[in-house]
C-alpha cells in the first residue's frame, strides 16, 4: 500500500511517501480503508520527537482518520464491512498512523461516522473537538451557567471550545483578532474582545464581573498572571497548549482564590475518555454543530509539504484534507 512515512524521528523532510506492507488486523483490530486524513500540530511533535512516545519504524504519520471496514477481527463487534468509521488516536503510543490507504485500528479505540456526515468536514474537526471536550468536560468539568473564557478563540480549537461551551450552557467570553468577532460571535460567544486591546484586563473584567469560571488558552501563550486575576472564587485555569510557554504563577492570588491549574494531553487520554468524547462530537456533527472555517484537499503525497506548513503557522485555521485516492 501507499503511505507518507518516517524510518527515523527528525524534520519534516524526513517523510517519504512510497510502499509499506499492508497491515493485517489482530483479534480485537479492525483493518480500515482509509478516506482521507489530516495534519494536526501533534502529529508534527511526534514526528519530530519533541513528545516523546513508542512509535514502531517505519512510522505511518498522522492519527485521525475517516474510512470504510474492511475486515474486522473477532473480537472487534460492531464492525462490518462497508461501515464508514473514524479514529483519532492513531501513530503514537506503539500503533501505526493514518496516513495510508489502509490502516488497522483497535476496536476501542474506533466509532461510527452517522450517516448523512461528510467524511472530509468530519475529519478536519476530529482532534481539534476531542480536545475541546476534555479540556471543558473531562477536565474542567464545566456546569450549566459558568463562565468561560477562551483565548485565541477563531483557531481550530478554540472555535470548537467556544462551540462546545455554549451548547452546553455556558456563557463564552472570548478573545480573537478584530476581524474574527464576527466569527466567533456566530459560533456562540456573548462576547468577543480583540486580543490586542491595550486595555484587556479591564474589558474582561467589564465582560466577566462575577469572574471566570473556566479559563482556556489554545493559543499556548498561557498568560497565568491574568488568568489568575480574571479567575471566579474555586476557578480553572486548563492547560493543553504551549509546549515551550514558561509563565509566571502567581501561587499566592492563585490559592487565595481555592482556583486550580489542570493539564492534559490528548495523547494520554483513556480509551474512555475518547470514546465519551466521541459521542458528542457525533451529536454536534449530525446537527451540524461542528464545521471547520476553511479546508484545503492535498494528495498523501504531499504530507512533508503539510507538516512544513503546519510548523511555519502558515495554514492559519485552514485545515488540510489529505486524500490517499488524488494520488491515483
Amino acid at each position: 500500500m501507499r503511505a507518507a512515512y518516517i524510518t527515523e524521528l527528525g524534520p519534516a523532510d524526513g517523510i517519504r511517501y512510497g510502499d509499506l506492507p499492508e497491515p493485517r488486523p489482530g483479534p480485537t483490530d479492525v483493518l480500515v480503508a482509509v478516506v482521507c486524513t489530516t495534519v494536526n500540530s501533534v502529529d508534527t511533535f511526534v514526528r519530530s520527537g519533541v513528545f516523546r512516545t513508542p512509535v514502531p519504524l517505519p512510522l505511518a504519520v498522522g492519527r485521525d482518520l475517516v474510512g470504510t471496514v474492511v475486515e474486522a477481527g473477532p473480537g472487534a463487534p460492531g464492525f462490518r464491512p462497508g461501515d464508514l468509521v473514524w479514529c483519532n488516536s492513531l501513530g503514537h503510543g506503539g500503533r501505526q498512523g493514518a496516513a495510508a490507504e489502509r490502516a488497522v485500528v483497535p476496536a476501542d479505540r474506533l466509532y461510527h461516522l452517522p450517516p448523512g456526515v461528510d467524511p472530509e468536514q468530519a475529519v478536519a474537526v476530529f482532534h481539534p473537538a476531542a480536545t475541546a471536550y476534555l479540556a471543558l468536560f473531562t477536565h474542567a468539568r464545566v456546569r450549566l451557567g459558568e463562565t468561560v473564557f477562551v483565548a485565541g478563540a477563531a483557531g481550530n480549537v478554540g472555535s470548537a471550545l467556544v462551540t462546545l461551551a455554549a451548547e452546553a450552557g455556558a456563557r463564552v467570553v472570548a478573545t480573537a483578532s478584530a476581524g474574527d468577532a464576527d466569527y466567533v460571535t456566530e459560533l456562540g460567544a456573548a462576547a468577543t474582545l480583540d486580543y490586542r486591546d491595550p486595555g484587556l484586563d479591564k474589558a474582561l473584567r467589564a465582560a466577566c464581573p462575577g469572574g471566570i469560571d473556566v479559563y482556556v488558552d489554545s493559543s499556548g501563550t498561557n498568560d497565568l498572571p491574568l488568568a489568575v486575576e480574571q479567575l471566579a472564587p474555586r476557578g480553572r485555569i486548563v492547560l493543553f497548549a504551549g509546549v515551550a510557554a514558561r509563565p509566571t504563577l502567581p501561587v499566592g492570588p492563585l490559592y487565595m482564590k481555592d482556583a486550580s491549574i489542570l493539564g492534559f494531553v490528548i495523547s494520554h487520554a483513556t480509551t474512555d475518555q475518547l470514546a465519551e468524547a466521541a459521542v458528542a462530537i457525533n451529536r454536534l456533527l449530525t446537527s451540524g454543530g461542528l464545521r471547520p472555517r476553511r479546508t484545503e484537499r492535498i494528495p498523501l503525497s504531499a504530507m512533508a509539504d503539510a507538516h512544513l506548513r503546519m510548523e511555519k503557522a502558515e495554514l492559519r485555521g485552514r485545515r488540510l484534507i489529505v486524500r490517499p485516492d488524488l494520488d491515483r
